[in-house]
């Protein structure tokens, strides 16, 4: 069914785009035959091993396990009984790529994979609170904190109530649109916190942590400002606003940010850079503010020069080659169409990403690869960190190269007839 789909549907401008849908159709039927499940760079702690050894279940043991397996170059999860599965984040991801492709004819007969894609969100919302909220499928340990398995966060919070707006403004059902209220009401009511010296912060990983995460603080304060716009509910606005500036004024000179405010968190990399640009520009088109577009620009000036190499491939961080990271790879693809209009050479770039990921990471069976390191390739094919993103990145360079015009009547409004009804 899959070889069949979007067969005289989508029309393409440029050769290089027959390559873009024949990956992409080829990873969305490995998710799919997967279940929309797998393994996790960071799912040490699922393990059924080591929930059997209550000697290791401290602060280091954790700590150390989960970077070994992260940093494992062998896929050793099967024997340490780590199960593969649906990651709430993931599935977001999987959704907002599924309307894309729906739109562009893609799903064709299959657009009620959107619909169970949604229920799929439903039945893993996070348990035990009042809120729309969402969290990993796996128990994490920071430097400082166990956060438990399911237990809402920000980033996911964000990413799911983001996918159901998206559903929300193809079909216009209400319950999409009440659940991404709730999840603003949760982040607003659970993870907002002000401080001296101007703080204006959402908490992440958890709401007692008062951190001063960039990334996080402006993937909240753009979920906000899109859902001031949808709900017209004016607590939403300021304090993604103020958020928003606390963040924004924190930018280097040069452009770029650190990850975070705390002393371990003093590092640049190139997929949070991107969230961070495009956190903003949806802040400003949002909430119809100009007053960010500063910051946009000269925060994509450092992007541009700093995280991409003459082949396309681009870095994980801004000052060395190494590793070469598919999530990077997604995120620049994304950041590069959503900011096209700042550089003409943009989509150019974005195919050129795309491109070096194909020769690099990709495998024919329908998956791409973790990371290229110096000495090798990690071939492990991370469900979440990197078929969800590919999926949505691929995606998208079909939207940004597609033709308006669709062949069949039903479709040029860009809506899913099932879910319209």
């Amino acid at each position: 069914m899959i070889d069949k789909v979007g067969k005289g549907v989508l029309k393409l401008h440029g050769g290089d785009m027959a390559a873009v849908k024949d990956a992409a159709l080829k990873t969305l039927a490995y998710c799919r035959a997967n279940d929309w499940a797998g393994h996790d760079p960071y799912d040490a702690l699922n393990s059924k091993v080591f929930k059997a050894l209550p000697f290791l279940n401290a602060r280091l043991p954790r700590l150390a396990l989960t970077q070994a397996m992260k940093r494992c170059p062998f896929n050793i999860r099967s024997l340490l009984l780590v199960p593969k599965t649906q990651n709430p984040k993931g599935l977001a991801l999987f959704l907002t790529a599924l309307l894309k492709f729906a739109k562009l004819g893609l799903l064709y007969p299959d657009e009620e994979l959107v619909r169970t894609m949604a229920e799929k969100l439903s039945e893993l919302r996070s348990p035990n609170t009042s809120y729309w909220c969402w969290g990993y499928s796996f128990p994490w340990q920071t430097r400082t904190l166990l956060v438990s398995r399911g237990a809402p966060n920000l980033v996911c919070t964000s990413f799911v109530a983001n996918a159901l707006l998206d559903l929300y403004e193809t079909c216009c059902e209400a319950r999409y649109l009440s659940a991404a209220i709730s999840a603003a009401d949760y982040i607003l009511n659970e993870l907002y916190w002000t401080g001296d010296d101007s703080i204006a912060c959402f908490s992440y990983p958890v709401p007692s942590a008062q951190s001063q995460v960039h990334n996080a603080n402006l993937l909240g304060a753009a979920l906000l400002c899109r859902v001031y716009k949808h709900s017209g509910d004016q607590k939403f606005l300021e304090p993604a606003l103020k958020v928003a500036r606390y963040s924004a004024s924190k930018q280097r000179v040069d452009g770029s940010w650190d990850y975070g405010e705390s002393p371990t968190q003093r590092w640049i990399d190139n997929f949070h850079t991107g969230y961070n640009l495009c956190a903003l520009r949806r802040i400003g088109r949002e909430a119809e503010t100009t007053e960010f577009l500063v910051h946009v620009s000269r925060g994509f000036e450092f992007y541009r020069q700093h995280f991409f190499q003459e082949d396309g491939a681009p870095k994980y961080f801004h000052d060395r080659t190494y590793p070469l990271d598919v999530h990077s790879v997604a995120q620049s693809i994304l950041t590069l169409l959503e900011l096209k209009d700042l550089d003409e050479a943009n989509v150019k770039l974005a195919r050129s990403v795309f491109q070096w990921a194909m020769a690099n990471l990709w495998n024919e069976d329908g998956f791409f690869y973790y990371q290229k390191l110096r000495w090798a390739t990690i071939k492990i094919p991370y469900m979440r960190w990197g078929q969800a993103w590919m999926l949505l990145a691929l995606a998208a360079l079909l939207e940004a190269g597609a033709d308006d015009q669709m062949a069949e009547p039903s479709r040029r409004t860009g809506r899913l007839p099932e879910l319209v009804r």
